[in-house]
Parts: structure tokens; sequence; C-alpha cells
């Protein structure tokens, strides 16, 4: 429906607070759109010294909320149906964890930049009616169905199959002597071994299975799935990310660029993952 286009202009004040330049803010509202094109644009500015590389990084990071909004529907429509209420308190702290992120980006620039000019230059739209957003959710729904299938099924058998047999209490004993995740039961690092092998479907099912023969409350379910989620994004932001930042940054660029925004996530979202542990019920 576009309305990536109204999320991007409440960015002007973030703008302004951060003393970030006009580059940044076109960026920003071009990552909304694409991701290739608003880091081509930082590039482009960097290399032609419009902008510093502390603003370079700053903006990488500040380009992250953009994304997230982009893949927002797709996780939270995916993960309702498998953990029912769990789903909103994962996309919760994952949203509060970048917006956390943007706050720094902004504070940090408050003190390390000197602003230029702040308008934020929005690319046209054609206006999309809710027919042809509905048309085209469901087109996108036909395409990930076979894909979730694919993992479902086997993960339920697999899942019958291993409790059958005792792997859990294998299991237990496994993690009864590891020291990095020994706080984790043997259910929750289940989903966590699944979320990194195979993909965010996987973790999803297998977290769906122990939610419904009641192994798992919605709290174990919650931080298995932010401790996949922090172990997996360094190894899929290697595989995917990486490849087409070298395109558009030089390697040792992108490789900074890539670790500090990786590093910087995985802090944010470990902080509230913390609390959540700590408070949460």
């Amino acid at each position: 429906m576009n309305w990536a286009r109204a999320l991007a202009g409440i960015a002007a004040p973030l703008i302004k607070a951060g003393r970030l330049s006009t580059i940044t803010g076109a960026s920003f509202s071009m990552a909304f759109f694409s991701g290739v094109t608003a880091n081509t644009m930082l590039s482009e500015a960097f290399e032609q010294k419009k902008i510093s590389k502390q603003e370079l990084i700053l903006a990488n990071l500040f380009n992250s909320l953009p994304r997230f909004f982009v893949h927002l529907p797709t996780v939270f429509f995916l993960t309702l149906p498998f953990i029912k209420g769990a789903a909103f308190i994962y996309v919760s702290i994952t949203f509060a964890a970048a917006m956390l992120q943007t706050l720094l980006v902004v504070t940090a620039g408050r003190f390390m930049l000197v602003g230029g000019n702040r308008i934020i230059e929005l690319p046209d739209t054609e206006k999309t009616t809710w027919r042809q957003a509905l048309q085209k959710s469901l087109r996108r729904l036909k395409k990930r169905i076979p894909k979730i299938v694919t993992f479902l099924i086997p993960v339920y058998v697999l899942f019958y199959i291993l409790d059958q047999y005792g792997f859990f209490a294998t299991l237990e004993q496994f993690v009864a002597k590891s020291s990095l995740l020994s706080w984790m039961n043997p259910q929750s690092l289940s989903i966590v071994m699944l979320h990194v092998t195979a993909e965010f479907s996987a973790g999803l099912a297998a977290a769906a299975v122990l939610l419904d023969n009641n192994s798992l409350g919605y709290r174990e379910v919650v931080i298995a799935l932010l401790v996949g989620n922090i172990v997996a994004a360094p190894v899929r932001a290697i595989r995917h990310q990486l490849p087409y930042y070298v395109g558009i940054y030089s390697p040792r660029l992108a490789a900074e660029l890539v670790g500090i925004s990786q590093v910087m996530r995985a802090a944010c979202i470990i902080l509230l993952g913390t609390c959540y542990y700590l408070t949460g019920s």
C-alpha cells in the first residue's frame, strides 16, 4: 500500500537530531524500496568525499530500520500461525532492538557529526489499491507456502521420532556439560539448532511442536528464537549481504560495514532479550 513513504517522512526529525546529511536522509528513504540503490548512493557520496567515513558507518546502521520494516510483514505473518501469541513478543523485541539501534545512531551522530541540509527526497510511486495489494500478497504467499510445508511436515515427524528415541534426554546431558548454552533446556536448544542449520521456518516449526505438546512456554520459545536469530544472522550476512556489499564498496570497507552492523544488531537484541529473560513470564 506504499505506507513506507509515510514511514520515511517520519525520519526527518531523526535526521535533524542526528546531524546527518541530506544524502543520508535520501538513502534512508530509498532503503524502503531498494537496499542496493541506498548503498550505492552512500558509496558514491563517500568516494566523492561528500560524507565522512563516520557518517557512512552511521548511515549504514541507520538504514537497518527500513530493512526491518521491509521484512516485518513477512516475519510477523510467518511467525503468528506457528507460535501464536509468542509472535507478538518476538516481533516486539526485534522491533524494539531496531529502534534502540536507531536511537543510538542518532545520539552518536549528534556528538560526532556536523550536519548539512536535511531534506528527505522520496521516490515517486504509483498508488496501490486494496485489490492490487491483496493480489500482490497472494502471489507472494503462493511462493512461500511450498517452502513452509517443505520444512513443517518433516520437522513435525522428526521431532516425534526424536522424542520417542530419547534424543532430548541425551541432548540434555550434553547441554549440561556445555558452558555456552547451558542455561537453555534441550528443547529450546533444538529450536536454535534448526534456526541456524536450516532456516527460520524450520525453527518456527520446531517451536510450534514444542508449544503444542506443552514442552515449552512462550518465554522459552521467544528466547530460543532470539538466540537463533543472533547466532544465525552473521552467517547469513556473510552469505547474502557481504557479496553485494563488495559489489558496491571496497572489500575491506564492505567487511567493516557488515561486521559493525552485525555487532550493533546483536548487542541490541542481547540487551533487550536479557531484559525479557529476567523479567518475562
